[in-house]
């Protein structure tokens, strides 16, 4: 069975950290990258930061140099490290899975770190909340 579980949402106020976690399972890690992705209350969900199995990483510009995303391969976890948070990051984030990392390797390659629309990803996992107080 596919499991994509992610933890580590909560409350914080304006400019601290939170660390998500997100435990894959049901498929060969190195198959896929790992993407995250957030919805804000009245948003479209979208991409946010993704790690290739050849650990190439990616960014939006709005978490750019805040955010941090990595992998563990002997733990089989991929980690988004978020500092210095915003009231605007407050959303629902979620992990997902990139077969081969195509869309991930796509973004990176293409340069364009604008809005990264909700599309694409093989397997979703269940979000968890981050709600950033000002």
């Amino acid at each position: 069975e596919v499991q994509l579980q992610a933890s580590g949402g909560g409350l914080v106020q304006a400019g601290g950290s939170l660390r998500l976690s997100c435990a894959p399972s049901g498929f060969s890690f190195d198959d896929y990258a790992i993407a995250w992705f957030r919805q804000a209350p009245g948003k479209e969900r979208e991409g946010v930061s993704c790690i290739t199995s050849d650990g190439r990483t990616y960014y939006i510009d709005s978490v750019k140099d805040r955010f941090i995303v990595s992998s563990d391969n002997a733990k089989r976890t991929v980690s988004l490290q978020m500092n210095s948070l915003k009231p605007e990051d407050t959303a629902t984030y979620f992990c997902a899975a990139d077969w081969k990392g195509g869309i991930c390797a796509y973004r990176i390659d293409s340069g364009d770190s604008g809005t990264w629309p909700d599309y694409g990803m093989d397997h979703w996992g269940k979000g968890t909340q981050v709600t950033v107080s000002s």
